[in-house]
């Protein structure tokens, strides 16, 4: 491979990553908390969840609804499995996740988590019909 394929190879992956350069911490709490956005943005999603060495970013998600789910953290939820989804969280699994969590986190928490999943993974439901 020549040096200008190989340049154009790493423009392309280093714009790529640029992209994928969590800012919402920034741009919700920037203002107000600006080290707590920064440690968010950088540490949080740039540092750990990047690592995807022994997690996926597939597994990581499903340990983070689980988490969110069973603390009641319902605000973040919606945000966190849409994430799920875009990392190839399946409505069969999120399901199943929710289900056995229902026995040990609560039914109503479960309860309020099918409500949010059904909404997220509806497009699903409407391509099987």
């Amino acid at each position: 491979m020549n040096s200008i394929a190989l340049i154009i190879m790493f423009l392309i992956e280093e714009e790529l990553n640029m992209a994928k350069k969590q800012t919402a911490g920034r741009k919700q709490l920037g203002d107000f908390a600006p080290q707590f956005a920064a440690l968010n943005d950088d540490v949080l999603f740039g540092e750990v969840w990047s690592k995807e060495d022994a997690l996926s970013a597939h597994d990581r998600s499903l340990i983070t609804i689980a988490s969110i789910i069973s603390a009641g953290n319902t605000e973040q939820l919606e945000a966190h499995l849409r994430i799920g989804k875009q990392n190839g969280i399946t409505k069969d699994e999120i399901v199943a996740e929710i289900t056995h969590l229902a026995f040990y986190a609560g039914w109503p928490k479960a309860w309020s988590a099918f409500n949010r999943a059904k909404e997220i993974w509806s497009d699903e439901e409407e391509t099987h019909k």
